[in-house]
């Protein structure tokens, strides 16, 4: 059935700007007209409504399938439940996406399971938990006669839909939120109904960020603050979001303005909204702009240079040409590996030979071994010149260890910082890159032959002293990637490196539910990412390489490990 059904869909998709066209057993698609609701192209379904003499399992199924139909609060839906169920049940609460279903009989009297292969599960704020394939979950169902039709007298709140179903009517929407110093916009991808999408995203950002993003991130809104009306119409192109008049009112101008900015950048994906008025109990509430806050930098961008390594020296690598770093002395005696260099100094660091000590150096001073271990990940520079590694501590436990040596004398400790997360236990750690704003990493790891590819937050002290590492998210991969890089704010490349078979980056994104394979080349050992994804790099034995269209252009050969700076 749902084979079928996934066929049926992937037709509609095609003809959806075309026609209308009819999704087996969920009914036809046609158009949203609400413009105040959100996207007013998004796609709805029509579900079926209940049949005579439908068998508990038919109904069962009917009704998960009608969940698709949100309008008018799910009313089909409600239908396939009994009169108190159909006024107890929310529906957005949760919501799982299923590769595949089967309704099973329990053995009691009108109890069921609907057993799903779950893909993602989406909570009532919009936040997606990716499953790998093969999770199982069992919701619980129990039917009763009503005028002798089964009807659903007893369920869980939320619906489950199929995978095809969700790629169709769900969309990934970044809304936005602050560095604790708010020079930089943050994006947290959540995915919502297209149709319903300007409510959802305010709901979401007075909600707060993601769990792998509390305490990583600041908002301008306070805690607790709410919409006064469950509504954010959108009239004139402007978004008039009525908030509880005490807190909006009580916030200072610099608030308000950082409120203003925060939900601009998040509606900047809905084609409808323009601009943003606050208002409290439906009266405009006036924003001034005294000069004293800047916009927020959103997706930072790198230099366009890269430090490299050419015949043991440290290099900078440049509009395909190779150049010395200014100032800095010789390190071929350390034959130095994964170099890496600060995006707001000229600090620069980087791995020995044997990759297993750390050095850091600034122009005129020599380098300094910051700490020795059995293996280093490749170094990565975050927020004040902080720069991290990983690898394992005396103990052999995963210890992720940031140091930040730029000012400091020589001779003298430098400051230090380790962390060892209960989630990388028993885990080793193959890349850890911070990303271009400072306030998450990328982590890849491996245990027992497994990869994972992570996403966390970084969570500091009131001075920007790393404290804490928040329980990250998951990206999936098709491969077991051993390195990886931020691309943009939402996106990084990764890839398994190998000096004699094919490798075929990946691109992984916040705001898709499937990787994409980049062109396969022989022999990639090492990966570097600009701004974008034009601007990926990747060496072999043959020289470096950028991304270019489907494939992949010569660049420069004899530097080595190339890196843009972060």
């Amino acid at each position: 059935m749902v084979r079928r059904l996934g066929a049926a869909i992937v037709a509609v998709v095609l003809l959806f700007v075309a026609s209308c066209a009819q999704i087996p057993r969920s009914g036809p698609v046609g158009k949203s007209t609400d413009e105040s609701a959100g996207n007013p192209n998004a796609p709805v379904f029509f579900p079926v409504a209940p049949r005579t003499g439908s068998s508990p399992e038919a109904v069962i199924e009917d009704f998960y399938l009608a969940g698709s139909g949100y309008e008018d609060d799910y009313a089909v839906a409600r239908q396939y439940l009994t009169q108190a169920s159909s006024v107890a049940w929310k529906p957005d609460q949760r919501t799982l996406v299923f590769r595949s279903e089967r309704v099973v009989r329990t053995g009691v009297e009108g109890v069921f399971n609907y057993e799903l292969d779950v893909a993602y599960s989406v909570d009532a704020d919009g936040v997606a938990t990716q499953m790998p394939e093969g999770t199982k979950e069992s919701i619980p169902v129990t039917l009763a006669q009503v005028d002798g039709e089964w009807r659903i007298s007893k369920l869980p709140d939320g619906t489950a839909i199929p995978e095809e179903t969700f790629k169709v009517i769900y969309g990934a929407y970044p809304i936005y939120f602050y560095d604790p110093t708010f020079t930089y916009a943050v994006p947290d991808v959540r995915w919502f109904i297209k149709k319903k999408t300007v409510k959802s995203m305010t709901s979401a950002l007075l909600g707060g960020p993601a769990p792998y993003l509390k305490g990583a991130v600041v908002s301008a809104f306070p805690s607790g603050m709410k919409l006064a009306r469950e509504s954010v119409p959108v009239v004139s192109g402007a978004a008039q979001v009525d908030l509880s008049a005490k807190e909006l009112t009580e916030a200072s101008t610099e608030d308000r303005l950082r409120m203003q900015t925060q939900l601009a950048l998040t509606f900047r994906s809905q084609p409808d909204v323009i601009n943003v008025e606050l208002r409290a109990n439906q009266d405009l509430v006036r924003v001034e702009d005294n000069g004293s806050v800047l916009p927020p930098v959103q997706n930072r961008n790198v230099p366009a240079r890269q430090v490299a390594i050419s015949n043991n020296e440290l290099v900078r690598y440049e509009n395909n040409r190779i150049s010395p770093l200014p100032d800095m002395q010789s390190v071929a005696g350390l034959k130095p590996r994964a170099p890496a260099e600060s995006p707001v100094s000229q600090s620069v660091a980087f791995l020995d030979s044997t990759r297993s000590t750390l050095y850091s150096m600034v122009p005129g001073q020599a380098p300094r071994a910051l700490i020795t271990r059995r293996t280093l990940s490749h170094p990565s520079f975050g927020l004040q010149d902080w720069v991290w590694t990983a690898g394992p501590g005396a103990q052999g436990v995963t210890e992720l260890t940031a140091f930040r040596p730029t000012g400091i004398a020589q001779g003298s400790t430098v400051p230090s910082v380790t962390l060892t997360p209960s989630w990388l236990a028993g885990r080793t750690v193959k890349d850890f890159r911070i990303s271009r704003e400072g306030v998450r990493a990328l982590v890849v790891s491996e245990q027992n032959g497994v990869t994972r590819v992570q996403v966390t937050g970084i969570i500091r002290s009131a001075d920007g002293t790393p404290k804490e590492l928040t329980s990250p998210i998951t990206l999936q991969s098709s491969a077991s990637p051993d390195q990886g890089v931020w691309v943009s704010d939402t996106t990084v490349a990764v890839m398994e490196g190998s000096a004699s078979a094919n490798v075929a980056p990946e691109l992984l994104s916040l705001t898709s539910t499937q990787p994409q394979k980049l062109a396969p080349w022989r022999g990639l050992v090492s990966l570097s990412a600009g701004n974008g994804s034009e601007e990926i790099y990747a060496q072999s034995a043959d020289g470096i390489f950028q991304r270019l269209g489907n494939g992949w252009s010569p660049q420069l050969k004899g530097p080595t490990d190339p890196s843009f700076p972060g």
